[in-house]
């Protein structure tokens, strides 16, 4: 037991240096003091190097027996804690953490215990200590343990993070508030501490675990005249809403006993606070309130957090008294008009909540923020500043826009409408305005009033979208349909000008509304017709390349096209104005584009357009690239659509299998399951998901199918004259889209024969109708691959002509080339060789000869055609030389006399004869 009590070396040393005999007296006193020291760091490196038998401490505390044992084992302690007065090593931690735990089990009983436990916890306040740098990597699960009962040791920081984390010291914390709950000082010290753990993702996931935020929530309303308690705790649940799930968060404060103690810590610092750090706390519990609100689940209402809220948001824009309010003061200060938004975005958030729509109405909302729903005057001394109240202004529109579908009277007992449409005739008047933009709603608004504009027009598509009778009449006898063309019109003028994302949507939500209200009123579609028409046309005149930019051209167009729709079609005074300034024209242009998107919704115009006579004839003259029909065009679509859905057809395009000769691939992959009669079965449903149905229905009306099987019964022998631009390939396909009904009865049938067999078994006469309805609609479509085959072979006989008459036109000019060359070589054979010329000048004549007729002509003259001293090398033309005329066709002899033969030009002859008349 001594060795225990005292190091070998130590005790060797301290004897006199006197007495040493290495010593000499006449050294002096300095030597002496010298050697002292020397050997006290001597001393102090043993104790270091050589440090307590841990083991054997750990072995003696677990003993338990007389008061001479618990000597020993006191002055064992001692002597640990005087070996590792300069800290802890981390190989020894571990057994360090036993000595401590086993001290701490005998505190309650034995007092005398209290000071070496004190003294070794002193000791973990040092620095620990490691011989190799693996240390920190090897004890890590030592360190962690001794965290998570310690708490922090001053180590390096990113070790100590990373201990914590391992060792789930916050979670332990946060058990730890159950023990402290009536001790402040020690909460606020845990508090602190929790709250530098809570800057970890890792910690704030083990502080939930150990449901931390609805711990801390409770804790918020505690007394405690510092402030901290409420400050430390709103710190540690911002950490944990941004560092971990926020839905968890929000699930743990969603209780009712949460939302009482949130509700009653605001409310305080609403009340009674009055300094600046008040005010800020004040709006942070308002922020966490919010994302509370947003849970469903959460008691915002039957805590009555939810009322006092809505009371507070239009507190200062209707003036009523409220209990719950009383004695509130509210500033122009930066933290009250944060307040003051966060409000408006809570109302937003009410109004997802159908239970809270009876307090909205209750507490005036509607019109708190139709209060807004005004131009802008310019500020007095104690009033927002222009910047906060257009930021204030536009975020309560923006709120008006969720709140008033659901406020519907309200709305129009406050005559929002007409409040509304004075606000939109503000924003395009000259009042001189400019505004700042500075807030997310009045992104894009600065030095204008398209903010303002933007924001009041979606209050009035959310209200119109509600299809109200009322609220649609109201509009309209307000004259709200030539007021909103009118902004439409200023609208496209400032677009022109330069592209912006503003002004695409306030145009796409003017024709929203325009849709809305004149569907169906052919009164309301008259005021739009002349005006509306020439706008529509200019957005159907749209650059394609425009429509994948990305700032809402693509929805500007679809409004626009919904807008004529809804507008024109069914009034023949828009539709024969669309049709006069060329709009079939252009729809078709944008038809051609070959936009999935854009197909569907311009095919049901085009097919709706048809109604009217005049169509017809536009699109039949209509020509697109390289001289393109609409019948062309139409086929075209059909065949992409069905490569689309992955139809069978052969290289030819025809008929692949008759049995189903439209169904896609995906329709032939679906399973037949028995259904209800009130749910479509696939192939009822397939026609609504594509576009085919519509260019069946278009190309009816354009008669194009009459024209296409009047020339299969006439053999196709003036099939392509009759509908000019179409190929073989594209009747072919014209006779499938000419079944198309047919092909779908089929499959209706098919579907049902199907569901038949799988739940019943049919008598031998329903089997054998079932059988001959499926044998129909299987003969169809070979009747329609016969007649595509004949096509086909018409065709190629048609190709074959034209390559005959081709190839004879071709032989006929090369024949004519040839007899060209040889009368050329002719001519100079003659002209160059004088003996050539004299045989044919002899073959010449004995053709003339021959040519002669053999019986002489009685009691007539016989007239040469050889012309005498005739000089040319080539034959003559037709020539005749009359030596004399009958006597009977004169009446007398004619004069011997020979005149002379005199030149005369007929320019001079003519001239004469002016002259003499």
């Amino acid at each position: 037991m001594a060795s225990l009590a005292e190091p070998r070396g130590s005790r060797a040393r301290s004897r006199s240096p006197a007495r040493s005999p290495g010593l000499s007296p006449a050294l002096g006193p300095s030597r002496c003091g010298e050697e002292r020291r020397k050997a006290a760091s001597d001393a102090a490196q043993e104790t270091q190097v050589r440090p307590v038998d841990l083991n054997h401490a750990i072995k003696l505390l677990e003993d338990a027996g007389s008061s001479d044992l618990e000597d020993q084992q006191l002055k064992v302690l001692k002597k640990v804690v005087k070996s590792f007065e300069n800290g802890l090593p981390l190989k020894d931690l571990a057994q360090i953490m036993d000595i401590l735990n086993l001290c701490a089990e005998k505190v309650n009983e034995q007092e005398a215990f209290i000071e070496p436990v004190c003294e070794l916890i002193k000791l973990c306040g040092l620095p620990f200590q490691k011989k190799k740098f693996s240390d920190e990597v090897n004890y890590s699960v030592a360190v962690s343990k001794s965290i998570a009962q310690l708490g922090y040791q001053p180590t390096s920081a990113d070790y100590k993070i990373q201990m914590a984390e391992l060792g789930g010291l916050a979670e332990t914390l946060v058990l730890s508030l159950a023990l402290v709950e009536n001790q402040l000082t020690e909460k606020l010290w845990v508090l602190k501490a929790l709250q530098h753990l809570s800057n970890s993702g890792v910690n704030c996931r083990h502080m939930i675990k150990a449901q931390a935020a609805s711990r801390l929530c409770l804790y918020l309303n505690g007394t405690d005249p510092s402030g901290q308690l409420v400050f430390r705790s709103s710190e540690i649940l911002w950490n944990l809403l941004e560092n971990t799930s926020k839905e968890e968060v929000v699930s743990q404060l969603s209780s009712l006993e949460c939302i009482h103690a949130l509700k009653e810590i605001f409310v305080d610092r609403l009340i009674n606070g009055f300094r600046h750090y008040d005010r800020q706390l004040r709006n942070d519990l308002l922020v966490i309130a919010t994302l509370v609100a947003e849970n469903s689940a959460a008691s915002m209402i039957e805590s009555g957090f939810t009322m006092l809220l809505i009371a507070l948001a239009t507190f200062t824009e209707v003036k009523i008294p409220n209990p719950l309010l009383e004695g509130l003061k509210l500033t122009y200060s930066y933290e009250d008009f944060e307040m003051k938004k966060l409000l408006f975005n809570i109302i937003g958030i009410f109004s997802k909540d159908p239970h809270a729509v009876q307090l909205l109405s209750e507490n005036d909302v509607m019109p708190a923020l139709l209060y807004y729903v005004k131009p802008h005057k310019k500020p007095g001394f104690h009033d927002w500043s222009a910047a906060q109240y257009e930021e204030l202004q536009l975020h309560a529109i923006a709120i008006l826009a969720s709140v008033a579908p659901l406020l519907v009277d309200k709305y129009l007992s406050c005559q929002a409408n007409t409040l509304l449409l004075v606000f939109l005739e503000w924003c395009v008047g000259q009042d001189p305005f400019f505004g700042q933009g500075n807030s997310f709603h009045g992104t894009g608004g600065r030095g204008s009033k398209l903010a303002q504009m933007r924001y009041g027009l979606r209050v009035l598509k959310s209200v119109v979208s509600l299809y109200d009778d009322a609220v649609n009449l109201n509009l309209c006898d307000q004259g709200a349909i030539s007021q909103l063309l009118e902004i439409l019109k200023y609208a496209a003028n400032k677009l022109e000008q330069k592209d912006d994302a503003i002004l695409l949507e306030i145009q796409a939500n003017i024709l929203f509304i325009l849709s809305v209200l004149c569907e169906n009123d052919v009164h309301r579609k008259e005021l739009f017709s002349y005006e509306g028409v020439h706008l529509l046309i200019s957005f159907l005149q749209m650059d394609p390349k425009k429509l994948h930019s990305g700032l809402g051209h693509r929805r500007l167009l679809f409004s626009a096209l919904d807008c004529l729709w809804s507008c024109v079609i069914g009034c023949y005074i828009a539709e024969d104005y669309f049709l006069e300034q060329q709009g079939i024209f252009f729809l078709l242009d944008l038809l051609a584009l070959k936009q999935k998107s854009l197909c569907n919704i311009i095919l049901g115009i085009l097919s709706e357009f048809c109604d009217n006579p005049k169509t017809i004839i536009h699109i039949s003259t209509w020509r697109g690239e390289k001289d393109q029909t609409a019948a062309k065009l139409l086929i075209q679509l059909w065949r992409q659509e069905e490569l689309d859905l992955g139809v069978q057809r052969d290289q030819y395009g025809r008929i692949a299998d008759v049995k189903r000769p439209i169904a896609g691939s995906f329709q032939k992959e679906q399973e037949i399951i028995p259904m209800p009669s009130s749910c479509p079965s696939f192939a009822i449903i397939e026609i609504s998901e594509n576009i085919r149905a519509k260019l069946y229905s278009l190309l009816c009306k354009l008669d194009i199918m009459f024209v296409l099987f009047k020339s299969v019964l006439n053999g196709f022998k003036d099939g392509f004259e009759n509908l000019p631009g179409l190929s073989a390939k594209d009747f072919i396909t014209l006779a499938i889209i000419r079944r198309y009904i047919d092909f779908k009865v089929g499959e209706v049938w098919s579907e049902v024969c199907t569901e038949l067999k799988e739940e019943f078994r049919p008598i031998a006469s329903d089997e054998e109708t079932l059988r001959v309805i499926s044998e129909v609609s299987e003969n169809i479509g070979k009747m329609v691959t016969a007649y595509q085959t004949e096509v086909l072979e018409n065709h190629h006989h048609q190709e074959i002509q034209e390559e005959e008459k081709a190839y004879t036109k071709i032989r006929a000019v090369h024949k004519q080339k040839e007899m060209v060359n040889k009368s050329w070589e002719n001519f100079l054979t003659r002209t160059s060789n004088y003996e050539a010329l004299k045989k044919a000048k002899r073959l010449q004549e004995k053709l003339i000869e021959a040519s002669k007729s053999k019986s002489k002509t009685q009691n007539g003259a016989v007239h040469s055609t050889d012309i005498k001293g005739l000089g040319t090398t080539v034959g003559s033309g037709r020539l005749v030389t009359v030596e004399s005329a009958p006597s009977q066709l004169v009446g007398r002899p004619l004069s011997a006399k020979r005149l002379p033969v005199k030149r005369v030009s007929f320019g001079a002859g003519a001239l004469k004869r002016n002259e003499k008349s």
